[in-house]
C-alpha cells in the first residue's frame, strides 16, 4: 500500500496534527514503508498456532476483591492542570 501526501495530509488533518507542507513527502514515504512491514506479516503462515498473550504460560496475581473508601479526590484533582467543581476540566473534541 503506497501513501501520499495528500492522505498523510487527510491523515493529520483528522488527528489534529499539524504539518508543514514541506514534511508530508517524507512522511508519505515513512508510512508506506511502515505499511509495507505490516503487508509482509499477512505472508506468516499462522495455520495452527493459538492466540496468545505472552510467549511464557504466566499465571497473574490474584488479590482479594475488598471494597474499600477510594482515593482522595482532592489529591487526584491537585494532578490536573484544571479542575472545576470536583472533576477534571478537559478541552472539547467533539463539535
Amino acid at each position: 500500500m503506497s501513501i501520499d501526501a495528500a492522505t498523510v495530509r487527510k491523515v493529520a488533518k483528522l488527528a489534529h496534527i499539524r504539518e508543514s507542507e514541506a514534511r508530508l513527502d517524507t512522511l508519505a514515504v515513512e508510512l508506506s514503508g511502515i505499511m509495507q512491514w505490516i503487508e509482509q506479516l499477512n505472508e506468516v503462515d499462522t495455520d495452527g498456532v493459538e492466540p496468545m498473550a505472552s510467549a511464557v504460560a504466566v499465571m497473574l496475581p490474584m488479590r482479594d476483591d475488598v471494597v474499600t473508601e477510594g482515593g482522595n479526590r482532592d489529591a487526584v484533582l491537585a494532578n490536573a492542570p484544571l479542575a472545576r467543581g470536583g472533576f477534571f476540566v478537559v478541552p472539547k473534541v467533539v463539535e
